[in-house]
């Protein structure tokens, strides 16, 4: 199903019908010596890879071009099921397999179109363009968790180095009935009583990129990745459904803010992986004291030098950083409001 979002009534025809060939997701298989699920979805082998800028899927449809994915000739933003998803709400049944956990990977994955520009990013798009993207995320985030999700992970993933298959900008939203065991692990240190507004406070002003409407910007002491920042409210908030509106506006700009600098940083777009890490459903289940972040981790340790996650971080967990965080955290102030 698509969806538009917008500051203006959207009263366009379509040019031709939905596409409704959506895979029926994957299947979840348990891990027992990480304790976690994946999942599993070969059909995404197949999925769209680097089409030409004629063939973009993700732009409108214009007179004379072949049908995309918005059957419009302008949107502002736009929200339909992936159709390759690796979770879908109808997912078949799993193999059985002999002393093995598995389940059908029931769910939901959204593709969220920020702009009907081929080229761009959150840093390019337009402020009230990005309160737009945020407005679609948080409704979103209401569908399905009233469609009973566990989780919702809206991301992002930027440039060639982290596999992107489709240049135009855009993020997505995977809706999962499971919590994911980064997640999990999360909970349970805000039950437990981490406090990460603490922690700010103590990382403030050195690790900081700036505050702004209740929302700051910081790379955090303990970061794992080169470079890595994350967004997050200065009081607690669960998800940014709880925010109210001038946090909302603060977090679409550091959204732009964030992505403009490690551009102006590296003297290139840069490729980065960015999540929304919220508390799950709260009508399902209860997070007591967690703190949502924007997280980015980026794939680049310099403007031609990948961060590869390699032996040791696969294998182990155990990250090898190669750039102080107090060095990235000034390195990021330095390409500060041009």
């Amino acid at each position: 199903m698509l969806r538009l979002y917008g500051r203006t009534p959207h009263s366009e025809p379509a040019r031709g019908e939905e596409a409704d060939d959506i895979a029926q997701g994957g299947e979840l298989r348990y891990h027992p010596l990480r304790r976690e699920w994946n999942v599993y979805a070969a059909h995404r082998q197949n999925r769209t890879f680097k089409p030409r800028l004629s063939e973009d899927p993700l732009a409108p449809t214009l007179p004379g071009r072949p049908a995309t994915e918005i059957p419009f000739t302008d949107f502002e933003c736009a929200v339909f099921d992936n159709r390759f998803a690796a979770f879908h709400p109808e997912a078949d049944d799993a193999a059985a397999l002999a002393g093995l956990e598995s389940e059908p990977a029931r769910g939901a994955c959204d593709v969220l179109v920020y702009s009907p520009e081929p080229e761009g990013s959150l840093a390019t798009v337009t402020p009230d363009r990005r309160q737009v993207v945020l407005a679609a995320i948080l409704d979103r985030y209401s569908a399905h968790f009233d469609a009973g999700r566990h989780y919702v992970l809206p991301f992002e993933n930027r440039g060639d180095e982290v596999g992107v298959t489709l240049h135009h900008p855009h993020g997505q939203i995977y809706a999962m009935d499971r919590v994911p065991r980064v997640q999990r692990d999360a909970i349970a240190a805000f039950a437990d009583g981490y406090d990460l507004a603490r922690e700010i406070e103590r990382a403030l002003p050195e690790y900081g990129l700036g505050s702004r409407g209740g929302i700051t910007a910081f790379v955090p002491r303990f970061a794992r990745f080169p470079f890595e920042v994350w967004i997050c409210p200065l009081e607690r908030r669960a998800g940014p459904w709880e925010c109210d509106a001038e946090e909302l506006e603060s977090l679409a700009y550091w959204l732009g803010e964030v992505t403009r600098r490690y551009d102006a940083l590296f003297a290139r777009p840069a490729a980065t992986m960015m999540a929304i890490h919220a508390a799950p459903n709260p009508a399902i289940e209860a997070a007591r004291g967690f703190h949502f972040t924007v997280q980015f981790a980026p794939l680049l340790r310099a403007a031609d030098r990948v961060k590869y996650l390699a032996a040791v971080e696969q294998h182990s967990g155990v990250f090898t950083v190669d750039v102080m965080p107090e060095a990235a955290a000034a390195a990021l102030r330095s390409v500060g409001q041009p």
